[in-house]
C-alpha cells in the first residue's frame, strides 16, 4: 500500500512555485508561529510562585494551570489538524493566532485563577490550530529538493524552542514582572500573522468522505486520558482513583479509537494501517523516546543547577542553552547527512549520539565537578537529537498522503507530547526513586525531623538543612550525593532505552535510501523513506 506520494509545491499552492524568497517568508512566518506554541508549553514554569502568591492558589491549581494549556494542545491536534486540511491551511492558522493571543493578553490581565485556567484551555486550542498547520503548509508547499532542509529547521525550533523559551520567561520574570510572561507570545503571534497574510499561500484538500467526527471525538478522549495519567500520576499516586480510571478510559478509547478507524478503512481520520509502514512507526517511535529522554534530562537538571549546585533560575534555564543550540544547528545538518547516508543510518546516529550523551552524563556528574561534568554530554544530547528528529518528522509525514498533511503533522505533534508527559513522568520517579534509596545510608546523627522531611526530595532537604545548626552542610551534602546516585541510575535507565531503540531502528527503521538516489527515480514524489 503506497501513500507516500506528496505532491509537487506546484499543486499544492494551485499558482506555481513560491520563488526562494517567498519560500523564506514562509518559513520564517511559521516558525514564529510554532515558536510561540512551543515557547508557552514551558514558560510558566518559572513563576509558580507569583501565581500561587498572587492568586492565593494551592499548588494543585497552579500546576493545573501550567498543564492544561499542553492537555487541550495534545488533546486536539489530531482533530484540529485534519480539519485544517479540510477548510484550507492558511485560513486554520490564521484563526489559530487570532485564538492564541486574543488568549495570552486574557492570561496576562487575569484577575483570579479561574479566569487564567480558561485562558490557558483557550490557549491550548488556539495552538493545537497553529501547531500542526505549520509542519503541513511545509510539507504542502515546499519543492521536494528543498523540503528536507525547510523540515529541519522546523524540527530545530521544535526542539530548541521550548529550552529559548524558558530562558526569556526566567528573564522577563527576573527583570520585569511575572505577566509580562505573556508579552512574548502575543508579539511572536503578531509577527506570524501578519508575514501568514501577506505570503502563506492557502491549501486545502477536498475528500470524497466526511469528517470521521467520531474518530475526531474518541481520538480526543483518548489523549485527554492518557495525558492525564502521565501528568498527574506521579502527584495524585499510580494508583489513586482518579489516576486508575483515567487510565481505564485512556486504554479503552485509544482500542475504540483503533477499532472504528480500522472500521472506516480510507474514510478514517488516520488510517492505523500505515503503521505497518517502516516509515511511520520508525519515526513516530523514535520521536517518542528521543523527546520523553530530552523532557526527563530536564526533570533532572534543574534539581541539579538549582538544589545542588546553588543557581537561580535564570543562570539554570541559560545552562540548558548550549544543549538548544547543538539542537538545532544539528536539526539544520540533518538532511544533508540523511542525503548522503539515507535516513536510517542517520536516525541511528542521531540515537546512538543521544545514548552516548546520557552515558557520560552517567560516569562523569558529580557534585564537585559541577556544570562541567554534564556540560558535555549535553553537547551530545542536544546534536544527537537534532540528527534524530529531522529524518524521523520526514518519515512519518512522506508516509500520509497529500491531502492528509495535518493530520500527518498533528500525529508528529502528539507523539511529541506523549513523548514528553512519558519521559518527565518516568525518569523524574526514577530520580525520586533512586534518591530515596540511598539518601537513608547518610543521614545518621542528623535530626529526626530534618532527616524525615530531606526523604521527601533534595528541595525539602534543602529547605529543611537552614534549621539544623552544625548539621546544615551534613544533611546538605547526604542529599546531594542521593540526588547525584538517582541521576545516575536515572541515566542509565535512559541508556537502556536509546539502546532498544537503536536496534529497532536499526532492525525496522524507514529504508535506507537516500535522497539522491530517489531524486533519479521519483520526481514527483515525498523525498522519505518508509
Amino acid at each position: 500500500m503506497s501513500t507516500n506520494q506528496l505532491a509537487p509545491a506546484a499543486e499544492a499552492g494551485g499558482a506555481g512555485v513560491p520563488d526562494a524568497r517567498q519560500l523564506r517568508t514562509i518559513l520564517i512566518a511559521v516558525s514564529i508561529a510554532l515558536m510561540a506554541v512551543i515557547a508557552s508549553v514551558s514558560g510558566l514554569n518559572v513563576a509558580q510562585t507569583h501565581m500561587a502568591v498572587e492568586f492565593g492558589a494551592s499548588q494543585s491549581t497552579v500546576l493545573w494551570i501550567i498543564n492544561i494549556y499542553t492537555l487541550a494542545l495534545a488533546a486536539l491536534l489530531l482533530p484540529l489538524g485534519a480539519i485544517g486540511d479540510r477548510l484550507g491551511r492558511k485560513s486554520m492558522l490564521i484563526a489559530g493566532l487570532g485564538v492564541f493571543g486574543a488568549a495570552h493578553v486574557v492570561a496576562g490581565l487575569a484577575p483570579t485563577a479561574e479566569v487564567m485556567l480558561a485562558a490557558r484551555v483557550a490557549s491550548g486550542i488556539g495552538a493545537a490550530m497553529i501547531m500542526p498547520i505549520t509542519l503541513a503548509v511545509i510539507t504542502s508547499t515546499f519543492p521536494e529538493d528543498q523540503r528536507g532542509k525547510a523540515i529541519g529547521v522546523w524540527t530545530g525550533v521544535a526542539g530548541g524552542g521550548g529550552i529559548l523559551g524558558m530562558f526569556l520567561s526566567a528573564l522577563l520574570v527576573d527583570v520585569a514582572d511575572w505577566r509580562w510572561l505573556f508579552a512574548l507570545p502575543v508579539a511572536l503571534v503578531l509577527v506570524a500573522l501578519v508575514m501568514t497574510l501577506k505570503s502563506v499561500p492557502n491549501s486545502r484538500e477536498k475528500s470524497a468522505h466526511r469528517f470521521d467526527t467520531v474518530g475526531a471525538l474518541v481520538s480526543t478522549v483518548a489523549v485527554v486520558g492518557l495525558i492525564f495519567v502521565l501528568q498527574e500520576g506521579p502527584d495524585r499516586g499510580w494508583t489513586a482513583p482518579a489516576t486508575l480510571a483515567s487510565l481505564a478510559v485512556g486504554l479503552i478509547a485509544t482500542v475504540g479509537f483503533v477499532a472504528w478507524e480500522l472500521h472506516r478503512r480510507d474514510a478514517s481520520l488516520l488510517d492505523v494501517r500505515l503503521f505497518r509502514e517502516r516509515g511511520l512507526a520508525g519515526g513516530s517511535v523514535t520521536l517518542l523516546v528521543v523527546f520523553g529522554v530530552q523532557a526527563g534530562i530536564g526533570v533532572v537538571l534543574f534539581p541539579f543547577f538549582q538544589a545542588v549546585l546553588g543557581w537561580s533560575g535564570l543562570l539554570s534555564t541559560a545552562a540548558l542553552m548550549p544543549m538548544a543550540v547543538m539542537m538545532m544547528i544539528a536539526s539544520g545538518l540533518a538532511p544533508r547527512l540523511t542525503a548522503r547516508i539515507g535516513s536510517r543510518s542517520t536516525m541511528a546516529t542521531g540515537v546512538t549520539l543521544a545514548g552516548v550523551a546520557l552515558a557520560l552524563m552517567a560516569l562523569f556528574v558529580s557534585v564537585d565537578g559541577g556544570y562541567l561534568s554534564i556540560l558535555p554530554g549535553l553537547l551530545a544530547m542536544g546534536l544527537g537529537m537534532g540528527l534524530s528528529m529531522t529524518p524521523s518528522t520526514e518519515a512519518i509525514t512522506g508516509s500520509l498522503s497529500r491531502e492528509k498533511q495535518g493530520v500527518a503533522s498533528a500525529l508528529n505533534d502528539v507523539t511529541r507530547e506523549f513523548g514528553t508527559a512519558l519521559g518527565v513522568a518516568l525518569l523524574g520517579a526514577l530520580v525520586s526513586a533512586g534518591y530515596r534509596s540511598t539518601i537513608d545510608d547518610r543521614l545518621h546523627g542528623i535530626p529526626q525531623g530534618a532527616a524525615d522531611t530531606a526523604r521527601e526530595g533534595i528541595a525539602n532537604a534543602v529547605a529543611a538543612a537552614g534549621g539544623t545548626g552544625t548539621h546544615a552542610q551534613d544533611l546538605l551534602h547526604a542529599a546531594q550525593q542521593s540526588f547525584v546516585d538517582g541521576w545516575q541510575q536515572a541515566m542509565w535507565a535512559g541508556v537502556a532505552v536509546m539502546g532498544a531503540l537503536f536496534l529497532y531502528i536499526a532492525l525496522r527503521g524507514p529504508k535506507n535510501t537516500t535522497h539522491a538516489a530517489e531524486d533519479e527515480t521519483k520526481p514527483t514524489e515525498a523525498v522519505t523513506a518508509r
